[in-house]
């Protein structure tokens, strides 16, 4: 239902705007006082409604050519995942997070299946494995609402799975990787590292709000000898990086990443030949659903598009971004916010916004389009992608399945990890990046 409204508010506003240049155009020299009509008057254009009319052509074409260019790394990269899978890295990781998890959940009679469920389904979305995530999640919410003694109001160990889900933890993201390779980036996994720090803060944030709410002791030994060992690897990270030159930091980023994604790999395939499984016929498996998944988001990628375009060549987005560097917002920032504020709302929604923010940066460097891949804005807006979930679309998936009505704190907790994630990937950012 978000994306009803957000489609229509690009329509209505683009409209709304392209109106009132055209008026500016046609008036500017008339009886009528438009000083102050201010940025509508400087950017008052006859033609406007014939460039959002070219747009709509533009950005369809776009959207199926950019779908084209993804099918290639989402074939490989959900391939290498499902040797991963079938290889037992998820149980792996399960067992890795197992204490950790099960001091979130008190409420939860222990050995209760729900426990396995949410630590699989946290383990997927480490991985990637959207596929793999959802109906593990699924299931996790339905044995959760077994022991919920009121059926239509959130448990609090409904809230805080939720909340830890929509925070969005991931290890490897694999789809943002693949938008900048389709992209021509020089290297797409440069923002691997930005992406792991910005998210484990948003999941640190949500796991303290809920924490909160529910008076849970952070400082249990277990609870804090993860949280210590963890934020430790990832301060060191940060510290390590601090003192590094820009040259430097995306050299070191550039390995990082590349080093820690290609020893995944081949952990998963040595996986895969200990417990015996076919590595080949795995994969295969695994790059159909990557090719499907590629062809299956062409219509909602085009929708996006689509409206995010109109909404740019009316000039209601220069008028956005116009009031808020105004206000003295960094232009870098402005350009990139509209990912990071979709994000919540809807995840092709974002990645619409991503893409749309990227091709714009490539119309910078008409002599080498892909140059427009490797600036700030397009690596902000990557690391925005990858640092936060859809929480609205989560908590109304997951809720409603159960037919929970009654969210209580949970959307509360989930902008809070949200912002939470915006922020520090602004800042993680700049330190990689600016």
């Amino acid at each position: 239902m978000a994306l009803h409204y957000i489609f229509v508010f690009f329509f209505g506003v683009a409209f709304i705007v392209a109106i009132l240049r055209t008026l500016a155009y046609y008036f500017r020299d008339s009886v009528f006082d438009l000083t102050s009509w201010g940025w509508v008057l400087e950017k008052s254009n006859a033609h406007v409604f014939s460039d959002i009319i070219q747009s709509t052509f533009t950005m369809s074409t776009t959207s199926v050519t950019i779908c084209i260019g993804l099918i290639g790394a989402m074939t490989l990269w959900l391939g290498i995942m499902r040797i991963g899978e079938d290889g037992g890295a998820i149980r792996i990781l399960s067992k890795i997070v197992g204490p950790f998890f099960s001091k979130l959940f008190p409420e939860l009679p222990k050995n209760h299946p729900a426990s396995g469920s949410m630590l699989m389904n946290f383990s997927a979305n480490m991985l990637g494995l959207d596929n793999a995530a959802t109906p593990l999640g699924l299931k996790a919410m339905k044995q959760l609402q077994e022991v919920n003694p009121n059926k239509e109001e959130a448990s609090n160990a409904q809230i805080m799975f939720l909340v830890l889900n929509t925070s969005g933890l991931t290890i490897v993201p694999v789809s943002v990787m693949a938008v900048r390779t389709a992209h021509g980036a020089a290297n797409p996994a440069d923002v691997f590292l930005p992406i792991l720090l910005a998210t484990y803060f948003s999941t640190l944030a949500g796991l303290i709000a809920v924490s909160i709410y529910q008076k849970i002791n952070l400082f249990d030994k277990t609870i804090l000898s993860y949280l210590i060992g963890s934020s430790a690897v990832i301060g060191g990270i940060l510290y390590f990086a601090i003192g590094l030159s820009p040259t430097q930091m995306e050299l070191y980023s550039s390995f990082g990443g590349g080093f820690i994604l290609f020893s995944i790999i081949t952990s998963f395939i040595y996986l895969g030949v200990k417990n015996k499984i076919n590595i080949y016929d795995s994969f295969i498996d695994g790059a159909k659903d990557g090719f499907n998944v590629a062809i299956k988001i062409i219509p909602y990628l085009v929708g996006m598009l689509v409206g995010i375009g109109v909404f740019r060549a009316s000039g209601a987005m220069d008028l956005l971004e116009h009031g808020l560097i105004v206000l003295g917002v960094s232009e870098d920032i402005v350009r990139s916010l509209p990912t990071a504020m979709m994000k919540p709302l809807s995840g092709s929604g974002a990645r619409g916004m991503m893409i749309e923010a990227i091709e714009y940066q490539k119309t910078l460097f008409p002599d080498n389009p892909s140059l427009g891949a490797d600036t700030f804005v397009s690596r902000l807006v990557c690391t925005f992608q990858g640092s936060t979930e859809t929480t609205f679309y989560t908590l109304a998936v997951y809720f409603g399945s159960v037919g929970v009505k009654k969210t209580r704190y949970a959307v509360t907790c989930g902008l809070i990890a949200d912002a939470a994630g915006i922020i520090a990937a602004i800042f993680i950012a700049y330190l990689f990046f600016g």
